[in-house]
């Protein structure tokens, strides 16, 4: 019995320390900031450096509420500063929510995001910068019905279609639909799915999208009742099969996911029942689960797992390889995290 116990401990240190491995960086984006909350971060990898953004202010739906970006500039994180807001006129404003970088090659760093009293209400802006994120352009409103990214990253597709993958929230019914917007031009013009699975009662928003073999594309979405969901398209995202339930647990928070250069997957997620954890609570623990075709995955890496809200991750690979990841730490502040994707495939 004692060697058992004995043989335990050690593959728990042994996986502790590997896990320890995978972690290069852990990191806060800052220290003191303009603002009492913070939420909804988004990561791009830019020719001069990581960006992030993220929505902030007195709290979350509150018409203070704006788009702040930092930059990484020699290894360290410049101040947050405000580029978008609310503000209609003089005696009125609304919050801002959600936004979503991309850096499109050899171009401009798009900035998408949302403005109005509630998700049901919202529009999508954008806005864009021609100096990595230095400086930015006057918003612009995206067209009727168009919302832009509503959560995670856009993915570029092979004949040069910006996927961007968004949801709308009804609150009555099944009122959490998926859907995609789509562009070729970087926003000037639009297309836009129908809704993804209207006839099952899984209610899901916020999908990202990942790449198989055969130009398939998968998304993973968070979801009311049923986990982290899935779903498959043959046709570059115009259509979607029917959404797979419990693909892993999660207490309907925020996830992403990424397709690594080597066709590799990772998803980042709450691994968590819907009732939540020993302390009561849904949004921890924050985990990295990993899988070769999109359908098995394995839970390698615990990012945070005290008491607490450690939610709505972003992740993307860098053009170094390395695997860049930001999120929420308890509304108080953004989470920055540098894993190495070589080390991953080990645990």
């Amino acid at each position: 019995m004692r060697f058992l116990l004995v043989m335990m401990f050690s593959l728990l240190l042994s996986f502790v320390s590997a896990q320890q491995n995978v972690v290069k960086l852990n990191e806060f984006t800052f220290d003191k900031a303009p603002f009492k909350e913070c939420h909804a971060s988004t990561i791009e990898y830019t020719p001069a450096g990581l960006v992030v953004a993220y929505f902030g202010g007195t709290k979350e739906q509150n018409p203070d509420v704006e788009i702040w970006v930092q930059r990484r500039i020699n290894n360290r994180w410049t101040a947050p500063v405000s580029v978008a807001n609310g503000i209609q006129h003089s005696q009125k404003r609304y919050p801002c929510w959600n936004p979503v970088l991309y850096q499109v090659p050899g171009g401009a760093l798009l900035l998408f995001y949302k403005v109005g009293p509630s998700p049901q209400t919202w529009w999508g802006e954008l806005i864009t910068s021609k100096d990595h994120g230095k400086t930015w352009s006057a918003p612009q409103r995206l067209p009727e019905d168009i919302l832009g990214p509503v959560k995670n990253k856009p993915v570029l597709l092979k004949d040069g279609t910006l996927l961007c993958p968004s949801s709308t929230e009804v609150t009555s019914g099944n009122g959490w639909r998926m859907h995609f917007e789509m562009t070729k031009n970087w926003g000037k013009t639009w297309s836009i799915t129908e809704k993804i699975d209207t006839v099952s009662a899984v209610n899901a928003i916020q999908p990202s999208v990942l790449f198989h073999k055969g130009g398939r594309l998968q998304l993973l979405a968070r979801s009311k009742d049923d986990g982290v969901v899935s779903s498959w398209s043959d046709d570059n995202g115009v259509s979607w099969s029917e959404l797979e339930k419990e693909v892993l647990p999660n207490p309907n928070s925020g996830t992403d996911a990424v397709t690594l250069k080597n066709g590799t997957q990772l998803l980042i997620y709450n691994h968590v029942g819907k009732t939540g954890n020993q302390w009561g609570g849904k949004r921890s623990p924050l985990n990295l689960a990993i899988s070769k075709d999109g359908i098995s995955w394995k839970n390698v890496v615990t990012l945070e797992s005290e008491n607490g809200e450690f939610s709505y991750p972003a992740i993307i690979q860098g053009k170094d390889g390395l695997v860049y990841i930001s999120y929420t730490w308890n509304r108080q502040k953004i989470k920055f995290v540098i894993v190495d994707p070589a080390k991953l495939e080990k645990i």
